[in-house]
């Protein structure tokens, strides 16, 4: 693969439908684009906050968005949701699941590939209060070229939303290599303990298998504790789950191999989230098969780069 070309404007995918893939660079859509290299140092994370990041494998309650941006993207987001399947260009995104769970009592929206169908999604990818202090985070102790790897969205409707079962990402993302990943989770609703908040388990960024992460022990996110049968004496006694509790419009940075989850929505609103995953440039495929559906498969041992992984973030650009 090579590099994608910068494109002034987004293309389509077919007549009337936007592939917002296509452009690299943000619409302005959700925020006003960076014109100085200046700006880039206030959207820097403190030097305690990424000690925190590297001590417990997480940090949560980072303002990235006004609530006004969230209501925007929340516009974007239900009518996505109301529609399903018949949304314009729903085939483009990567994965749809209207309730990933298959249980009518714990249900789970879980989506892959938001970022191609509209402007605010495509926007919130290259969000400088997140790209920005990636770059911090992606590879300790030096700040790092940031590439988009994939975004997703979770929504859990009141009173029967389900749950997202323990894990560790990297477990599922294998499939790239090294290792030099980073989640960033945005509420768009306020997180709280009885709307099912994320939570983490400090310190589980350590927790792997001769050098390998976790093995996934619930794809379909049906059983929240199933994690605890494949962990160790010692892992279970440092099991004490802490809650983020996020602001509408704050996110969390996390690990790819911290262990998070969040139990089910039981509160009379729903709890929708939108989540953006990175990787330092660099990072190769480790399988000869497309990475995600729909795109074009890499080499194994090949640079990801080009249309679909752009770059986000460049600490050249402070000192344009």
């Amino acid at each position: 693969m090579t590099e994608f070309e910068i494109r002034d404007e987004p293309s389509e995918y077919k007549p009337g439908i936007i592939d917002w893939s296509t452009l690299h660079k943000p619409s302005g859509t959700l925020f006003d684009p960076i014109k100085n290299a200046s700006e880039w140092g206030k959207f820097k994370l403190s030097e305690e906050q990424v000690a925190q990041f590297w001590r417990d494998g997480f940090i949560t309650n980072v303002p990235v968005l006004s609530e006004q941006q969230c209501d925007k993207i929340l516009q974007d987001y239900q009518k996505m949701a109301d529609e399903n399947t018949s949304y314009e260009g729903i085939e483009m995104m990567y994965e749809w699941h209207s309730n990933q769970s298959g249980d009518p009592d714990n249900v789970l929206l879980h989506a892959l590939g938001h970022w191609r169908l509209t402007a605010l999604f495509h926007d919130l990818v290259f969000l400088p209060s997140i790209a920005a202090a990636a770059s911090q985070l992606l590879v300790k102790g030096r700040e790092t070229k940031v590439r988009f790897w994939h975004d997703q969205m979770f929504a859990k409707p009141p009173r029967h939303g389900g749950v997202v079962a323990w894990h560790q990402d990297y477990s599922y993302w294998t499939r790239t290599q090294p290792m030099q990943h980073l989640t960033i989770h945005v509420a768009v609703d306020a997180q709280t303990l009885e709307n099912g908040g994320l939570h983490y388990i400090p310190g589980s960024h350590r927790w792997t298998r001769n050098g390998n992460p976790l093995p996934v022990t619930d794809f379909n996110f049906k059983d929240m504790e199933s994690i605890k049968t494949i962990l160790t004496d010692e892992e279970l006694a440092e099991f004490k789950p802490v809650p983020s509790l996020l602001k509408k419009g704050e996110a969390s940075f996390h690990h790819p191999l911290a262990v998070h989850g969040s139990w089910g929505n039981r509160s009379e609103h729903p709890r929708r989230a939108c989540v953006v995953n990175y990787f330092a440039d660099g990072t190769v495929s480790n399988d000869n098969e497309p990475l995600l559906k729909g795109l074009p498969a890499y080499k194994k041992g090949e640079k990801l780069v080009g249309q679909f992984f752009p770059v986000v973030y460049d600490p050249a650009w402070t000192k344009a």
